[in-house]
């Protein structure tokens, strides 16, 4: 379909609440459908609307595995702790050590508006919860232990042994 601008921090697109899906239409079909060739095209695991400017409720994840669209999510339960370095599309080039939940279950419609849940242990658990936080205008920023750092510095190498 076609490659999305992604919206770099600071942009006030990304910090505002967005509003849910009430149907699905063509529309929003090609929007999703962008959304994953964007993610792709920028070597993501997860995308948000508000990334490509539009303010609803919708992520695409990929984490290996093969494409996840959630429409509406809504995280019904979270477990344990992992800690990690994590990275944002719309911050290229940095990255932080940021404590999210080891385990997530989250319940969504999908691009055909079937609802589902879906649980998700380790980077699956972090990407849901990263994404969700983009449709409520949080940047992960804001969960950072410590300072961000340029991907690939030494900071990087220093912070995983702490």
């Amino acid at each position: 379909m076609a490659i999305r601008q992604i919206r770099i921090m600071g942009d006030e697109k990304l910090e505002k609440v967005c509003r849910p899906v009430t149907e699905m239409t063509p529309r929003t079909q090609e929007l999703i459908q962008d959304m994953l060739d964007t993610m792709y095209d920028a070597n993501g695991v997860g995308l948000a609307a508000p990334q490509v400017g539009i303010l609803k409720r919708i992520v695409v994840i990929d984490i290996g595995e093969g494409p996840v669209v959630l429409v509406n999510p809504e995280i019904l339960e979270t477990s344990g702790e992992q800690t990690g370095q994590e990275g944002c599309l719309s911050l290229p080039g940095q990255a932080g050590i940021v404590t999210r939940p080891n385990y997530v279950k989250v319940r969504a419609f999908d691009e055909n508006m079937q609802e589902y849940e879906l649980e998700g242990e380790e980077l699956m658990a972090r990407a849901i919860c990263h994404e969700c936080d983009h449709l409520d205008g949080i940047m992960y920023v804001r969960h950072v232990e410590g300072q961000l750092f340029d991907v690939g510095d030494e900071a990087e190498e220093d912070l995983e042994e702490e």
